[in-house]
């Protein structure tokens, strides 16, 4: 049995220390070609550095040796030393045999640099030297997935389709791109095949399902994720939205609920449980559950405006009033929030109070005609005429066709 050979049992028998010891003594009296293979020992063992002191010594007396230029282009490339690596790979000659991988491995370190036109130059020279060469179809496909160019890597994706490489799941990556482009039902295909248990996937898998108008499929699969890993906290407010897409409301409630167990600040779960609650008439829960969402986030338009909508329902017109100060003091400002306020002071007679605030409203809402009509009919209550008038002219701007209102201003007019 040779040295390395000893070595190699000494290593698998957990003993580091005495193999290295035998290689290092063995070393100082190695010809080059067991230099080689005692750089390569290192190299197997993550001995990086042992490995680059042993290559670099030999690289100068064998300056045309492509295979140990390669060699030490891996170790530098595991050490972080892109730049040498590159250096190093730049002196194979584009005659040798080893271009194509030299082609290959530039390409990568560019596009890890962030220097993806250079990598993408790179691979295509390789392609045109070796048009059926799966790897370059591979490490184009992986160039244009990072860079989001989703068409391009489906392109290269599917050459390797027969050719699988266990390090990369292409079933995957070509599932996720078809996602991108809004094949979905290419993506189910492609999952499907990829059959993978990674929440992520299942995640994406469940997405594009719910895009194909599969929510049978999409709520099979998001279920499946959720008993796997119960804190993936996206998949709720995705499985509530499908089961009540499909009617079954209480399922989505249920889901909702338990999601806000697991993810006590997510807003988006909190006004979704609301909006459920009310459609299973809980609207007691439905307003605790939304105003939790205001209170994550007090501009939450859409939270805001659900609450009102719900206190208008219930005639709380004083509970708007409220809510929508509450709003605008922690810092929420919309122009629909003083539309509404003006309203809800009409509602309570506080019409003085309801004139400020659509006062305050028209400085963004000026071109809104459903809002210029509102604020003139509300004018015209309070006796302003010449004023409201003004206002259904800049609305009738808006809606010429509106007869209705042409004829009520003519009528306000004499």
């Amino acid at each position: 049995m040779n040295i390395l050979d000893k070595a190699m049992n000494l290593m698998e028998m957990d003993q580091v220390d005495k193999a290295l010891e035998l290689i290092h003594s063995y070393a100082p009296d190695a010809t080059d070609e067991e230099s080689v293979s005692i750089a390569e020992f290192f190299m197997q063992w993550g001995f990086l550095h042992e490995a680059e002191a042993i290559l670099e010594k030999l690289i100068p007396n064998y300056p045309e040796e492509s295979e140990l230029k390669l060699l030490l282009a891996d170790c530098y490339i595991e050490n972080q030393k892109d730049e040498e690596a590159i250096e190093l790979l730049n002196t194979i000659s584009e005659d040798d045999d080893a271009y194509l991988q030299v082609l290959v491995a530039l390409a990568d370190l560019y596009q890890a640099q962030g220097l993806f036109e250079v990598a993408e130059q790179k691979l295509l020279q390789a392609k045109h030297l070796s048009p059926s060469e799966t790897v370059i179809d591979l490490a184009l496909g992986e160039l244009y997935f990072s860079l989001g160019d989703f068409k391009r890597a489906i392109t290269y994706y599917e050459k390797t389709v027969k050719h699988p490489v266990a390090t990369i799941p292409v079933a995957d990556r070509l599932a996720e791109s078809y996602a991108n482009v809004g094949e979905y039902e290419l993506a189910i295909e492609y999952y499907e095949k990829a059959a993978s248990k990674h929440p992520d996937a299942l995640f994406k898998y469940g997405f594009s399902a719910h895009k194909a108008d599969r929510n049978d499929l999409a709520i099979h699969i998001w279920k499946e994720l959720l008993k796997e890993d119960p804190y993936y906290h996206s998949a709720y407010l995705q499985l509530a939205k499908a089961y009540e897409e499909e009617e079954l409301l209480e399922d989505a409630y249920k889901t909702a609920v338990a999601g806000l167990k697991v993810d006590e600040y997510n807003k988006e779960l909190y006004l979704e449980a609301g909006k459920l609650a009310h459609k299973i008439n809980l609207d007691q829960n439905s307003e605790q559950h939304v105003r939790e969402a205001v209170s994550l986030d007090a501009d939450y338009k859409e939270a805001v405006l659900f609450l009102i909508e719900l206190f208008k329902e219930k005639e709380q017109y004083e509970a708007i009033v409220d809510l929508i100060k509450n709003v605008k003091e922690t810092g929420g400002d919309d122009p629909i929030y003083d539309w509404e306020l003006a309203r809800a002071f009409v509602e309570i007679e506080s019409y003085n109070d309801a004139l400020i605030h659509y006062k305050e409203a028209y400085n963004s809402l000026q071109h809104d005609s459903d809002f210029l009509k509102e604020y003139g009919y509300f004018l015209n209550e309070e006796g302003r005429t010449k004023e409201a008038v003004q206002l259904f002219e800049a609305y009738l701007q808006h809606e010429p066709d509106d007869h209705e209102i042409t004829e009520y201003v003519s009528r306000l007019k004499q």
